[in-house]
């Protein structure tokens, strides 16, 4: 009697990639001019890689922006697929045989860091998937690749923050620092529903600066100030001083036109709503804006005022003590 030989299938391998969304807490814009800024992991919402094999000589994406084989890859996203081809590169293995699956809660264009954490997720991913440690300094390279295609001249903040556990004081050239959090601090954030506009926000300012340089340079200067003032409440726990120098901030950041009406409007109704501070955080003209408040139960009130006064969608989200 001949006993049949079973072909056993080999197990397909699968790795998973993730990374967090950010938050500027102070300090956006300035940030490029050499100032200091307060970002934030901001984890309610994240990136998702899910890097499998596949038979065939082609890397195939699956995402919610495009569906397709990697050489396909339409411009927009050009900046996603150069650092697959880099890291692929790096980790020394053949561009084919791999389909890799991009899903994301952040929504785009909103000031969120979604371009940055979905190339840390991508490469997280494929290092993952070829069992390879992947240091900070090799993630910030290649991570740095896709938000040149994307921003043009990145300041970093972007990349630095959604790849942290930790809250993070940034300064161009300067090493990344920690930030101490001495009490919980909660926030509302409430999405504009509409894309931001960084190229109008930066042009008005350079625009202005044409106009009134002295003007403009105080007001930089002074969201500089205001950044270290934060961290000195952050550190203390004093959510009044840390929400009277948010307030501050705002009121330059519309000073410098990035503001806008419909930013303007779900600011004026945070505060009316029982919010301690509220500000626009991102690039500006479009995005989000963010609500300091004293607890989670006047959050709710806060975040149901802004739906009620246009917002997309809104989250709660607390800072805790470290």
């Amino acid at each position: 009697m001949k006993v049949g030989i079973a072909m056993l299938e080999t197990p397909q391998k699968v790795a998973v990639g993730r990374a967090h969304s950010k938050l500027i807490l102070i300090g956006e814009h300035a940030v490029v001019y050499g100032q200091p800024a307060i970002a934030f992991p901001f984890k309610q919402i994240e990136v998702k890689v899910i890097v499998k094999n596949i038979e065939g000589n082609t890397i195939r994406i699956e995402s919610p922006f495009y569906q397709g084989p990697l050489e396909q890859i339409p411009e927009k996203m050009e900046g996603l697929g150069d650092c697959i081809l880099q890291t692929l590169k790096v980790l020394e293995q053949k561009t084919s045989g791999l389909e890799i699956q991009i899903s994301s809660s952040i929504p785009i264009g909103r000031g969120l860091g979604s371009s940055a954490a979905i190339a840390i997720a991508l490469v997280r991913g494929l290092f993952a998937f070829f069992n390879q440690e992947l240091s900070n300094s090799q993630l910030m390279t290649l991570v740095e690749r896709a938000e040149t295609f994307a921003h043009g001249t990145p300041s970093g903040i972007d990349m630095m923050a959604a790849s942290s556990a930790n809250p993070i004081w940034f300064q161009k050239q300067h090493v990344v620092e920690h930030v101490k959090i001495g009490a919980p601090f909660h926030f509302v954030v409430a999405d504009s529903g509409r894309v931001g506009d960084t190229y109008a926000a930066v042009k008005s300012i350079r625009d202005k600066y044409e106009i009134k340089p002295e003007k403009i340079e105080e007001s930089i200067t002074l969201l500089g100030k205001l950044a270290l003032e934060v961290r000195q409440g952050l550190a203390a726990g004093d959510s009044q001083q840390v929400g009277d120098k948010l307030n501050q901030a705002q009121q330059h950041l519309a000073l410098l036109g990035v503001s806008d009406p419909g930013l303007d409007g779900l600011v004026d109704t945070a505060r009316t709503a029982g919010a301690i501070a509220a500000k626009l955080t991102g690039g500006g003209r479009g995005g989000c804006i963010l609500a300091l408040v004293e607890n989670e139960q006047l959050g709710k009130k806060v975040a149901d005022a802004l739906i009620q006064a246009g917002a997309a969608q809104t989250w709660q989200y607390t800072i805790a003590k470290c």
